[in-house]
């Protein structure tokens, strides 16, 4: 066992990549130490404890995690973590109080809800899924593959080619563009968009943005789970698991810089001054951060991706959130149309998407350059405690999830002084049946402002892997689809790399494999000597 200031691998970050990340290298065998700033693990992954209650820091819906082998590869389940199932997927409602539709993992059902509800759009849901379900497939075991070309190809062709050509398609178009062949109602279009590119600030007009077009397919091949706690149990098991094989976690630690000596990595340097001497890092956090702020001297080789980095715009974020204590459960408006047309479903009991129209979706783009908000924003409601009764208060009160979409990081006068929270406290209100606001005992909001100052998120925004699959297949931005920077011994992991933000881990466990052959191939270059 090495000194308390060595190891073989420091892991930076300890949201669920990191985590990841960090207790596959220990269960390898490599000694790792993850550093965290923040006196808790979890990152926007956690769940925290305020207002006498506890609160998933961003949506608590794991579905791409549970189709990717960590959970058992990790015995995560050993650790505590177990999955509460919701009986549906999601409820899709809309602002100007539509027919709603339910999304649920039986493909049957769906069709079923929607026979009653978009009768003309179940044929145009049929050929959906006949063209999505094989590209959905295709694109999740690719997301499950250690990238390089050479296994892309192997899976490809153990799918026959199945998907293979409309997945690089789709890559290329906006979600917009691919839906709008399937679909002559934008309530059928709009949900998947409102969760798809546009969680991550961008216009599902923008091409690129095309293969959020399957996220009506994902849903049907793996059912949406919450970990029963909140999504925090998924990063305290992982932690868990981690110390379990040998790992030390490290909270309250910043990050200052990397130490560079002839080209590679020889530590890390805390705020504190303490220095902790390794060859391998792993930086599970913003690329642009580690680039701008932890490396000095730059390597010759290395000089090309850092400049490309330092020079990067620093987009704004674009969520916000707010939590609440409720005392009583509020009645939504749609909430006896979805219990007569699907059998008495609570319509409390999942998700529900608040859709804007295609056109208010546009003025939500151009007023947030603004530094506004849209007057009818893409909203999630959801009462996690309602599937999960693990999560009531003490006292048995139900807790409000809210979250907006397309709030800016900069907007006239300030967040402190700005009315938006409330109104969007209004608009919620105005899509219960009842007083809605009146049964909320107290409440708090997170603005991208707050995930900066308490998540270290720049201008509150989370990069994300937004490449298209063929630059994936030929490794290109190998920071970022190979997981190795141009500096010896620097990697990253995380949202910013494939294949991308959101609840998925495989980014960790990608980077832990690259990292323990760099290790393997080291010491046996050093034996052969």
């Amino acid at each position: 066992m090495s000194e308390a200031g060595e190891a073989e691998v420091v892991v930076v970050g300890g949201g669920h990549n990191g985590l990841i990340c960090a207790a596959y290298l220990a269960r390898l065998g490599i000694e790792t130490i993850l550093i965290e700033a923040r006196p808790f693990v979890g990152g926007c992954a956690s769940t925290v404890d305020d207002l006498g209650a506890r609160f998933n820091i961003c949506h608590c819906e794991h579905n791409l995690v549970r189709a990717m082998p960590i959970i058992e590869e990790l015995d995560l389940a050993t650790y505590g973590l177990k999955y509460v199932e919701t009986e549906a997927s999601s409820v899709c409602a809309f602002h100007d109080e539509s027919e709603p539709w339910v999304i649920y993992s039986d493909i049957d059902k769906t069709l079923s809800g929607l026979a009653k509800s978009h009768p003309d759009q179940v044929d145009g849901y049929k050929r959906y899924l006949k063209d999505a379900l094989p590209v959905a497939r295709l694109a999740l075991d690719l997301a499950a593959t250690q990238p390089s070309s050479l296994n892309f190809a192997a899976k490809a062709l153990q799918k026959k080619g199945q998907g293979l050509s409309r997945l690089i398609r789709w890559s290329r178009s906006s979600a917009m563009e691919i839906l709008s062949r399937y679909f002559t109602d934008w309530h059928l279009i709009m949900p998947t968009i409102s969760v798809g590119p546009t969680v991550w600030g961008l216009s599902p007009d923008t091409p690129g943005t095309g293969m959020a077009a399957l996220g009506y397919a994902t849903r049907h091949i793996n059912r949406v789970g919450r970990p029963q706690g909140g999504s925090g149990s998924l990063t305290d098991s992982t932690r868990a698991s981690f110390e379990a094989a040998g790992g030390r976690v490290r909270c309250g630690s910043r990050v200052q810089d990397v130490i560079i000596q002839d080209g590679a990595i020889k530590g890390v340097r805390l705020t504190d001054g303490e220095i902790i001497n390794t060859r391998t890092v792993v930086a599970a956090c913003d690329p642009k951060r580690v680039f701008v702020d932890w490396v000095g001297e730059t390597p010759r080789k290395a000089r090309k991706m850092v400049d490309k980095w330092r020079h990067l715009p620093v987009p704004e974020g674009y969520e916000s959130k707010i939590d609440a204590v409720l005392k009583d459960l509020p009645e939504p408006t749609w909430g006896d149309k979805i219990r007569d047309a699907h059998n008495g479903l609570d319509p409390l009991g999942q998700t529900t998407i608040i859709s804007p129209s295609p056109q208010d979706l546009i003025q939500a783009h151009e007023v947030r350059s603004l530094g506004k908000v849209a007057t009818k924003p893409t909203m999630l409601i959801d009462i996690p405690s309602v599937p999960d009764e693990t999560l009531k208060t003490v006292s048995g009160e139900h807790i409000l999830s809210l979250e907006v979409l397309f709030t800016p990081y900069s907007i006239p006068g300030g967040w402190e002084s700005s009315n938006e929270p409330r109104r969007w406290l209004d608009i919620w209100n105005s899509l219960m049946k009842s007083e809605g606001t009146e049964k909320i005992e107290k409440w708090r909001v997170m603005t991208p402002e707050n995930y900066e100052n308490e998540f270290s998120m720049h201008k509150g925004h989370t990069p994300s892997f937004g490449t298209a699959p063929l630059s994936t297949f030929f490794g290109r931005d190998k920071e970022l689809t190979r997981y190795k920077t141009s500096i010896d011994g620097l990697y990253l992991s995380g949202a910013a790399t494939y294949p991308g933000a959101g609840i998925v881990g495989i980014s960790g466990k990608n980077a832990a494999y690259v990292v323990s052959q760099a290790i393997h191939d080291r010491k046996r270059l050093r034996v052969s000597k």
